[in-house]
C-alpha cells in the first residue's frame, strides 16, 4: 500500500495537515534548514531549537553556543546569526547549538507532534528522500515559509522532493497543493538558481548583504545527513552511501 503524500505551504495551515502518525518535513531553504544541514555536515552533536528568543538567552547564560536571528539579523546575544557559512568546522564540531530563527525553529516546533520530524533542504536532498522512502510513512512536506506567507522558495523545493518521492513509486497523492510545487519545480527548469532570483527572501536577503548564500543553498546533495527531532534536539541521522538519482 501507498503511503500518502502531501505538501503544507504554511504553518499557519499545519492544523488542516497534521495526523500524529505521519512524518512531517520542515522546509526553510532560505536560510534555517540549510544551516541546520550545514551544521551536520560540519561535525554539530545535536542543534536544539527554540522558538522563543528568552529561552534562546537562558540557553546562552547555560554557556551554549547561540545561533539566533530574527529578520535575517544576527541578534546582539547570540554567537552568529543562521547564515550557513556561519557553521563552520572550527565553530561547530562536537559542539550543541542552540538555534532560533524567524520562521524555520518555529516550524519545527509546531510540527513536534507528528510521529517523526525531518529537516530538509537541497543539501540533503537525494539522502532525504532515501530516508522517507525507508520509513513507510505518510509525508508532510511542511514549508516554513515568511511570517505565514507563502515563499516561493520553500515551495519549490517541495516540489523537488515530491517529484523524488512520487517518482519513487511508494508514494502517492491527491494533495493540490503537491500538484502546485510540482508545477513549480518544473517550470524553474533548467535554471533553478535563476528562477530563484524572483523570490521574495532572496531581496530581503540582499536589502541587507546576506544574499551570498543563494547558490549555497540551491546546491543538491552535498551531504547524506538527514537531521531529526528527537525530544528537543535534533540528531543527524547518516544514510550512507546512496545513488543520487
Amino acid at each position: 500500500m501507498k503511503c500518502n503524500l502531501e505538501v503544507c505551504f504554511s504553518p499557519a495551515l499545519y492544523d488542516l495537515y497534521h495526523h500524529p502518525r505521519s512524518i512531517v518535513v520542515v522546509i526553510d531553504v532560505l536560510r534555517a534548514t540549510s544551516a541546520i544541514c550545514t551544521a551536520f555536515m560540519n561535525g554539530a552533536q545535536h542543534v536544539i531549537p527554540v522558538g522563543d528568543l528568552e529561552e534562546a538567552k537562558e540557553w546562552k547564560a547555560k554557556g551554549h553556543l547561540v545561533a539566533a536571528e530574527r529578520d535575517g539579523l544576527v541578534l546582539d546575544f547570540a554567537d552568529f546569526g543562521n547564515s550557513p557559512f556561519n557553521f563552520t568546522p572550527e565553530r561547530v564540531q562536537h559542539h550543541d547549538i542552540v538555534y532560533s530563527t524567524t520562521n524555520g525553529t518555529r516550524a519545527i516546533h509546531k510540527a513536534a507532534g507528528a510521529d517523526a520530524v525531518a529537516i530538509g533542504s537541497y543539501l540533503n536532498l537525494s539522502a532525504l528522500s532515501y530516508w522517507l522512502q525507508k520509513q513507510n510513512k505518510d509525508v508532510v512536506l511542511l514549508c516554513a515559509a515568511w511570517k505565514n506567507k507563502f515563499s516561493l522558495e520553500d515551495a519549490l523545493f517541495a516540489g523537488a522532493l515530491s517529484k523524488k518521492l512520487l517518482d519513487s513509486g511508494l508514494f502517492t497523492t491527491i494533495c493540490d497543493s503537491v500538484h502546485a510545487a510540482l508545477d513549480l519545480w518544473s517550470s524553474a527548469q533548467p535554471d533553478i538558481y535563476k528562477y530563484i532570483m524572483k523570490a521574495a527572501q532572496k531581496q530581503r536577503l540582499a536589502k541587507n548583504g546576506l544574499d551570498d548564500v543563494i547558490e549555497f543553498c540551491h546546491t543538491p546533495d552535498q551531504t547524506t545527513i538527514v537531521p531529526v527531532l528527537k525530544g528537543d534536539r535534533l540528531i543527524g541521522e547518516t544514510v550512507g552511501k546512496i545513488c543520487y538519482l
